[in-house]
């Protein structure tokens, strides 16, 4: 299926680095040889280690707050509580912060795994990935930062942002607002699917500088990470789907 995640700036340092400590993952889905499988094959890597297994979303919150993994794979159509509201409970828990959530989707075009990112997944993976795939994935998402692929970034949020009712204007308005005019370019390169190095070109800054403006940005906006200031950007209509 080809790498649908990339990573964020380069050096970015994150848990299972070199040396560290393994990155602790917790696998929540319904099937039990989905889990299985998943089990078997992160445990079959160096600096991976599998610390729980969860059937729903309500037991992947819970056992993500008693165990506090690094990564959550998170398939979405689950029993009780869906994947979506688990992924938005554990991001919305303070204790919670340096857990990141890897959604597991059958679909590429899913429309849930747009709901998914709003609720601050930090990207997400096909369940038919390569071994090799989803593990780089979860180390990419246990950096802490995880981008889709630009391509999948923008078929995804212009597929379901347009078919979707939009964002009060005064509300995407005040958001916006907030922005300076620097920050705002920013914002529409990210959209666009720069990478930080690739920003810092086009606006001759350096990545460093175009990580701090982020850091401003995602502050400002509410944003847990790129993926939701994509979500951000075309939901408030700075860029518009369809439009380079």
């Amino acid at each position: 299926m080809g790498e649908n995640l990339i990573g964020g700036p380069a050096g970015a340092a994150g848990a299972g680095a070199a040396g560290g400590a393994p990155i602790r993952v917790l696998i929540a889905d319904d099937q039990d040889l989905v889990r299985s499988g998943f089990r078997m094959i992160l445990s079959s890597y160096d600096g991976l280690e599998v610390v729980g297994e969860a059937r729903d979303g309500d037991q992947a919150v819970e056992l993500a707050q008693k165990l506090r993994p690094d990564v959550v794979l998170m398939d979405i159509r689950m029993p009780r509580v869906n994947g979506i509201d688990a992924t938005r409970a554990i991001r919305a828990n303070g204790a919670l912060a340096s857990t990141q959530v890897l959604i597991l989707t059958t679909f590429d075009l899913d429309e849930y795994v747009y709901d998914a990112l709003s609720a601050g997944a930090g990207g997400f993976l096909l369940k038919d990935a390569e071994p090799d795939e989803i593990v780089s994935a979860i180390h990419v998402v246990a950096a802490g930062d995880a981008l889709i692929e630009p391509s999948i970034t923008r078929r995804l949020i212009e597929t379901f942002v347009a078919t979707r009712p939009a964002t009060p204007a005064a509300a995407a308005a005040a958001g916006l607002s907030q922005l300076t005019d620097r920050e705002r370019e920013i914002l529409t390169l990210v959209a666009r699917g720069l990478n930080n190095e690739q920003i810092g070109e086009r606006l001759f800054i350096s990545p460093a500088t175009v990580k701090t403006h982020l850091a401003r940005i995602m502050g400002k906006l509410d944003a847990h990470d790129r993926a939701q200031l994509v979500v951000r950007a075309y939901e408030s209509g700075l860029v518009k789907p369809g439009v380079a």
